[in-house]
Parts: structure tokens; sequence; C-alpha cells
């Protein structure tokens, strides 16, 4: 892609919360609220570590949910250089192998960045390249409702399988390193997808800052 150097720099907004909170759908909103620009999603779960080098028993006890899981120095390369206008080759997570497969997928760079992910607000470096931070705020029993119904029905999970993952995994690393990147969140969404007054202040307030940008 050829760049223009007088492009300006694209918005980086940050969608975080804990799983099952809602991330997508409140993306979802976002997107579908400025359609008419040009608007890419990266996704923090592709860039998961390779563990290639594991053996396969080793790879079996990853913990997806701790901030050492995630090759973030791959992530922040790939975010800088779609902020300066450089196409990427974004990783894929094969998560049956636990480890990087290797397929990449071309990403384009696009004036408006939606950065998603558990723990896009945990590494600094991630923190100081967004525009706008988003955090979803759901309950944790509308969190575990959500991921059972998910885990069964779109992935074959048993009912003592995903709660014993969320009892034992999902929910003390959501405490310890999830929930307290709420601070440093310049929007809190409760409820997520579902709670259309607060997503409507936000996407109102995001227009307000693309505004601004497009007349410096």
């Amino acid at each position: 892609m050829e760049v223009n150097v007088n492009m300006k720099r694209p918005i980086v907004i940050g969608v975080t919360g804990g799983s099952g909170s809602g991330k997508t759908s409140v993306s979802r909103a976002i997107f579908e609220k400025f359609s008419d620009l040009s608007i890419l999603l990266l996704e923090q779960d592709y860039y998961y570590k390779d563990q290639s080098h594991l053996p396969f028993e080793e790879r079996l006890k990853t913990n997806y949910d701790h901030p050492f899981a995630f090759d973030n120095d791959r992530f922040i390369s790939d975010l800088e250089d779609l902020i300066h206008y450089k196409s990427i080759e974004q990783p894929v997570y094969d998560y049956a192998n636990h480890t990087r497969s290797n397929q990449v997928i071309p990403r384009d760079p696009k004036e408006v960045i939606i950065v998603e992910g558990i723990l896009i607000l945990e590494d600094e470096r991630l923190r100081n390249l967004m525009d706008i931070k988003v955090y979803v705020d759901t309950d944790d029993d509308i969190r575990i409702i959500r991921r059972i119904k998910r885990d069964i029905e779109e992935r074959g999970r048993t009912l003592d399988s995903v709660i014993d993952q969320y009892l034992s995994v999902v929910k003390p690393m959501h405490h310890q390193f999830i929930e307290p990147t709420k601070k440093f969140a310049d929007i809190i969404i409760p409820e997520g997808g579902k709670n259309q007054v607060a997503i409507d202040l936000m996407t109102t307030k995001i227009a307000s800052i693309l505004q601004e940008s497009s007349k410096d």
C-alpha cells in the first residue's frame, strides 16, 4: 500500500473486559456506527505466543487468561505498523495444537482501528497507542452464564468442564489481571452490548474525536 504522507494518524480504540462481558457486541456497535469510514478490528486473541518449541503436553497447561500467554511485542509492532499505514501479516493461532499456525492474514491499514482483547489495557505500551480506551464492565454471574451457553452450544464443551475452567482459571485471572485495568479506561460500559444508552454516548464521543481529528 502506497502511503500518503499527508494522511492523518488513524484513531485507535481499545475495547476490553472479561470473558463474556460483551466486548464483541460493543466492537460490532462501533463498526456499524462508523461503517462509512475505513475501519478494522485487531483482536488480541490472534497474538497468543508461538509454543511450537514445547512438547504438546506442556502446551496443554497454557493459561490463556494470563498476560504471559500473549506475544505483545508482535502485537504492538503490528499495531504500530498499521498506525504508520503499513500493511501487516496477522498471525493465526491454532487452538487444537495450542500454538501459532503457519498461516497469516494480510491486513491493510485503515482510518479507524479497534483493538479488542481481555488484557489490552494491562500493557502500558499498548495503552499508550490508544486514543480511546473502553472497558465493558459486566457482573460475574452474567459472564459465566454467557460463557456456559457459548461453550456448550458453539464449542461442544460439557457443563462440568466449563464451570471447572471458570472457577480454577478464568475467574481468578479476571480479578487479578483484567478487572484492575478498568482504572485505565476512558469509558466504562456496564452490561456490554445490551446497554444501548452507554453505547450511544460512547459512539457520540468517538464521533467527536474523529471530527476534531479531521480539522487538524
